[in-house]
């Protein structure tokens, strides 16, 4: 059996309902097709039975996590929009914390997807960085982008699937300037570059996530101009 990473964490973690003997499952965790297996038992979890599971407390975590904060919402309550019994997100996580570190982990990943994806075409192409794909990535997931950026979590050191996941996010801010610095187009501090290139982009998108930009503005418009001032101001032109 091939176990793979699960919303932010180890195989060996996705698995662990599966693989401990102590494991068992509520009479509400089970289906009307799999409440009882051979000789009248409940029949045994598979790796892709936990892995779904964890998607689904993910997704119903992250909505409700950035709607009323970590600190308002109950694992009870997750359990509750689960359909499951309320001890049931103990078996799969250790305690809320460690939902919120997953949750956080899968949207850095998936955020870091998209930057990649993006900076693969911008390479092929030659083309020049607008900031596009972030908003257009942050606008279409909202509630993640909140979770990323606009949560604090002073436990966050203490999951290492999740540093991984934010240094990966992070490390997209200065592809484009690492890039330019090998092609000698850029000979400046190629740190400070990402950082204001983030800045720009980040606020832009706040901005409007907040309700703050109006028609004809918008966050594309606006991290755009932003970008093409601190290119020129980089000393690169317009890009």
């Amino acid at each position: 059996m091939r176990l793979v990473p699960v919303c932010g964490f180890s195989p060996v973690a996705v698995a662990r309902p599966f693989l401990d003997p102590d494991f068992r499952r509520d009479e509400r965790d089970w289906t009307e097709g799999d409440k009882v297996g051979e000789g009248g038992l409940p029949k045994v979890l598979t790796a892709e039975d936990i892995a779904a599971f964890r998607e689904r407390l993910c997704d119903v975590a992250e909505e409700k996590f950035a709607a009323h904060g970590a600190d308002g919402v109950t694992l009870r309550e997750l359990a509750d929009a689960l359909g499951v019994s309320p001890m049931t997100p103990y078996r799969y996580f250790k305690d809320k914390d460690a939902i919120l570190a997953a949750v956080r982990a899968r949207a850095f990943n998936r955020f870091a997807d998209a930057m990649e994806a993006a900076d693969a075409k911008r390479s092929a192409r030659k083309g020049g960085f607008t900031g596009g794909r972030y908003v257009d990535w942050a606008m279409a997931h909202p509630a993640a982008y909140r979770l990323m950026f606009d949560m604090q979590q002073p436990t966050a050191s203490d999951y290492p699937e999740l540093v991984a996941a934010m240094a990966r996010a992070r490390g997209t801010m200065t592809t484009v300037w690492k890039q330019l610095s090998s092609e000698q187009s850029f000979k400046g501090d190629v740190e400070l570059a990402g950082h204001l290139m983030w800045a720009a982009q980040h606020g832009a998108v706040m901005l409007q996530l907040s309700g703050l930009l109006k028609p004809p503005q918008d966050a594309r418009k606006v991290a755009r101009r932003m970008i093409e001032a601190i290119a020129r101001d980089l000393g690169l032109g317009r890009e």
